[in-house]
Order: structure tokens, then C-alpha cells, then sequence
């Protein structure tokens, strides 16, 4: 049995990785910060497939050298999800761009010397808009450009980490590929709805959030997210390749308001900030300043790449966005 090291498994988009792999008969080995943790990751990976033994933990730090070759040890494989996530934009943008740098580094480096030969990278579409200025189509030879105006620190992050794996593999013996979501929806694995995508959802749903940017990008599902990271260990023509892992056409979130609203979530607000309210918003609330790089634009991502590699098609729109909210409800219903 193969065995992978699964760096950041108690997220949202770990969750799910953990739980395809061990479908799919790997054996996965995951970091996670504190291993006071593994109980309630093992119970929430348990509630949707039985490790039967071939699930173990790890502790590692983005930011710190201890535990990384030990953790790569035995391992086929080694899937780098984790990435340092704010909920608000840090006052020094270095406090977000550091550790995403660093930690796909020292990924890199242990899998290197430990000989494991394939790398899967969780990346974004944000390292792929380009000037960051809109109605840009995007694909796999696309790269955000960090000194743009409107490149935030997360941004950055995604993208500078992206380059430095992609440069640190150059002249090795090591296969990498990166998969690019767009914002992931989708059901979530836990009871922690504080990650961005839960905490849009739930407050769509309870009608504390009444109105929406205007933007429009494809939307991922961590369903689909995770099964192409799966599927990337072991696909041939996937080695050395970029991929969007996203909805076939960009949605708004004009169109997810309206889904949720005539679905029976009567709470849901269907209106739209205008832009300008947003950009004025931007200068107080630091939520608002990391939306800025998509108000009033549209991002058209080119997923007939990762279709066809992966003979794949994406979950449709509307069943991720319902069981989106299902997920969240049923999380809310509990509590």
C-alpha cells in the first residue's frame, strides 16, 4: 500500500483529500500543528470511510525545520495542502507570505531527500490573475502579478509560494503539479464553520450578510478539489502541469444569493453592494480589503485541461452550492 504524507489535514480541503485517498486504498500520514487534535480528525474522517489502520498523525509547523523528515519517512508521496490562512489581512503581509513560502519549502526539501519522487501542490486560481485587473481569461500558463495594485497579501502568498516550488524543482529528479480551485464550497467534514467558505455561507443563510460583492469567478467544490489531488499522485501526463480545478464558467454571487433564496432560505439576501460602498468599506474593514481584487470583475478560468487529463467533469453549480448549504445548516441545526 502506498503511503502519503498530507500536510494541513485538519482543513476544510484535508478533510476531504484525507478521505478520497483512504477510498481510493492509500495510506495517509497527516500533519497536523498539535497532535491534540487527531481525535476529532480521525472521528470526522471516520464519519465518511473507516481507515482500518491506515491512518496515522504527525506534528509539523510551516515555520519551524523539527518533525519534517520523519514525517516524509516510508512515504510514497507527499501532498502540501497546508498554507497559512487569516481571516483578517494581517498588518504585515510577510505574517501570511512567510510561512506559505516556507512551508512548501521544507515540503519540497524533505520530500527531495527522502527520494519521493511526485509532489502535489494545493495552489489557487489567485496565482493566476494575472495584472489583477479583471475580464482576464485564465489558464495554466497564468501568474498573478504580485506587484500589481490590487495584489493582497493572499495573493502573494499563493503565488510566490507556487514560484518557489516550481523554481526549487528545476534540474531534480521531482515531479510537481499544482491544482488552482477557485473559492471551494461543498459540504464540510467538521463542525468548524470559521473558515471563510463556511462563515460566507452561514452568514448568508441566517440573513447576517444582506448584501454581496459584485464578482464572478469559477467556484470549486472541495469534492472535486480533492479527487483531482488524488488522482494527480499517479497520473502520467499530469507531471510538471498546472491545474484548474473549478466550475466549467465563472459564476457571480448574484447567481448563489438567488440559488439559496429560491431553495427556501428565505433569510438569504439577493442584493448587491455597490462597488464603490465596498472600496469605501475596504479602507476600515480588512475583510472587505481582501475582496477588493475581484469587486466589479470577472475571472474566466479554462478547466478543459484538467477535463481531459483526468477524463473529469466538475460537480455542477447548483448541487454544490445547496449541498454547501445543507452542510452548514445541519452543522448550525446541532449546535
Amino acid at each position: 500500500m502506498k503511503r502519503v504524507l498530507l500536510t494541513g489535514i485538519s482543513g476544510y480541503i484535508g478533510l476531504h483529500c484525507a478521505v478520497d485517498l483512504l477510498k481510493k486504498g492509500y495510506a495517509v500520514r497527516g500533519s497536523i500543528r498539535s497532535l491534540s487534535k487527531a481525535d476529532s480528525i480521525r472521528n470526522a474522517i471516520k464519519s465518511q470511510v473507516d481507515p482500518e489502520g491506515n491512518l496515522e498523525f504527525c506534528e509539523l509547523d510551516l515555520l519551524s525545520d523539527n518533525g519534517w523528515d520523519e514525517a516524509v519517512a516510508g512515504c510514497d508521496f507527499v501532498m502540501h495542502v497546508a498554507s497559512p490562512f487569516f481571516s483578517k489581512i494581517p498588518k504585515d503581509e510577510n505574517e501570511l507570505i512567510k510561512p506559505a513560502v516556507q512551508g512548501t519549502l521544507r515540503a519540497l526539501k524533505a520530500a527531495h531527500k527522502a527520494g519521493i519522487k511526485r509532489v502535489v501542490l494545493t495552489s489557487s486560481m489567485v496565482a493566476m490573475l494575472g495584472d489583477v485587473t479583471g475580464d482576464e481569461n485564465i489558464g495554466q500558463d497564468s501568474w498573478t502579478k504580485v506587484n500589481a495594485k490590487n495584489a493582497t497579501a493572499y495573493l502573494k502568498s499563493k503565488t510566490l509560494a507556487e514560484k518557489s516550488a516550481w523554481d526549487f524543482v528545476k534540474n531534480k529528479e521531482m515531479e510537481l503539479i499544482t491544482i488552482h480551485p477557485g473559492p471551494v464550497y461543498g459540504p464540510t467534514l467538521s463542525n468548524n464553520l470559521s473558515g471563510e467558505s463556511m462563515t460566507l455561507f452561514k452568514r448568508l443563510i441566517t440573513g447576517e450578510l444582506r448584501q454581496m460583492i459584485h464578482a464572478s469567478i469559477n467556484m470549486s467544490d472541495v469534492r472535486d478539489v480533492a479527487k483531482i489531488h488524488t488522482l494527480a499522485l499517479e497520473n502520467e501526463q499530469a507531471k510538471g502541469r498546472r491545474f484548474i480545478v473549478a466550475t466549467e464558467k465563472a459564476h457571480s454571487y448574484k447567481e448563489v444569493t438567488e440559488l439559496l433564496k429560491s431553495s427556501g432560505y428565505e433569510k438569504v439576501g439577493t442584493a448587491i453592494a455597490p462597488n464603490f460602498m465596498v472600496k469605501l468599506l475596504a479602507n476600515f474593514d480588512s475583510e472587505m480589503k481582501g475582496m477588493m481584487p475581484y469587486v466589479g470583475k470577472k475571472y474566466e478560468g479554462d478547466v478543459s485541461d484538467t477535463e481531459r487529463v483526468f477524463n473529469w467533469k466538475p460537480i455542477p453549480f447548483k448541487q454544490m452550492i445547496l449541498d454547501t448549504a445543507t452542510s452548514v445548516k445541519s452543522v448550525l441545526d446541532r449546535k
